[in-house]
């Protein structure tokens, strides 16, 4: 019996969410994406050193750029050689999907947001959204019915 290799398997490793962006916007459309890192920040990665707080994505010159995410410097590397963390990486995507997201992205209102990182087959990916900013009416109204699913859930669980 043979086990199938990790790059195979399709295996997904969670790494980093943006939890604030559901708050924030309203998510139309999502693609997964590869990023483009030099040298340590690979394992950087791998070990969850990534904040999506601030992040955004910006088309420019016909590649998609993601833009203040930080990424910490590898613990064991040579602080001499290791890349800036908040510095622009480039997102790899078909030429096609760039051209359509900035044409969408050029629509009033809209922006591109990462949501979250994790590792596919040995590769970091970023999810990314194709986003248009919540009222504060709209927050309200998600965070009343994120408390109404809370208290039915509770009390579910009290009957069983």
């Amino acid at each position: 019996m043979t086990r199938p290799n990790d790059r195979e398997s399709g295996d997904i490793t969670p790494v980093a969410k943006n939890r604030k962006a559901y708050y924030e916007y309203h998510v139309e459309e999502t693609i997964e994406a590869g990023i483009a890192l030099r040298g340590s920040e690979v394992k950087s990665v791998r070990q969850g050193k990534i904040s999506l707080q601030e992040a955004w994505c910006h088309v420019e010159g016909g590649t998609m750029k993601l833009m203040d995410c930080h990424i910490a410097p590898y613990v064991f590397a040579d602080a001499s050689t290791a890349p800036s963390p908040v510095r622009p990486r480039q997102l790899l995507l078909h030429r096609r999907e760039i051209l359509k997201w900035q044409k969408a992205c050029a629509q009033k209102g809209y922006t591109i947001i990462p949501l979250s990182v994790y590792v596919r087959n040995g590769y970091a990916k970023v999810k990314i959204g194709l986003c248009k900013g919540k009222k504060l009416h709209d927050k309200r109204t998600s965070v009343a019915e994120r408390e109404a699913k809370r208290r039915m859930e509770r009390a579910s669980r009290v009957r069983h």
